[in-house]
């Protein structure tokens, strides 16, 4: 796994650091307020279990389910596979969290089905922001780290299902995935 690794981007000292940089500021975004943190599976499971434990304040957590990327590299329709219940969103202050904010359609479809299920207000939050390949207007409220244009992987990123058990987020060798993307 490591061998397919060009290069390492952020090592695990670093993404920590970062984490923690948001932490604090959600934290003061946050404070005296009540809000629910839901995470898009599968990508942003590592980190929202690692960001939620560094925010010293009372939250809910949930859940839900979207998959754009069906052959491993390139963006394709949106499906939901499963939302978080009506009283979970309706009339909720939410922060939508995700792995990486690439094309930015996932994002931009996640928030406005949330707004449109009743939520107060959603505010975005990445682990990776990828402004090079914005194909719609959005800038997340929240993130971690600004990355190139690179096939990223680890730390929750995969290809093809695969990678996301790397503690460190590194660029795939392109002959790795076919140079497709």
């Amino acid at each position: 796994m490591h061998d397919d690794i060009e290069t390492v981007l952020f090592d695990e000292r670093e993404i920590l650091s970062g984490i923690d940089r948001v932490a604090a500021e959600l934290t003061a975004t946050y404070r005296g307020a009540d809000f629910t943190v839901v995470g898009v599976l599968k990508g942003s499971c590592i980190f929202v279990s690692d960001l939620v434990r560094r925010i010293p304040i009372p939250l809910e957590l949930a859940f839900l389910a979207a998959s754009s990327y069906r052959d491993g590299t390139t963006s394709g329709e949106l499906d939901l596979n499963f939302f978080p219940s009506e009283n979970e969103i309706a009339g909720r202050r939410l922060l939508l969290v995700d792995d990486i904010l690439d094309t930015g359609r996932t994002m931009s479809s996640l928030r406005a089905e949330l707004m449109s299920r009743g939520a107060a207000e959603v505010r975005t939050c990445v682990f990776l922001d990828k402004p090079a390949r914005r194909a719609v207007e959005l800038n997340a409220d929240f993130r971690c780290f600004e990355v190139d244009d690179l096939f990223v992987v680890g730390y929750g990123l995969d290809y093809a299902g695969r990678y996301r058990n790397l503690p460190y987020v590194g660029a795939l060798k392109p002959e790795v995935y076919g140079a497709s993307v």
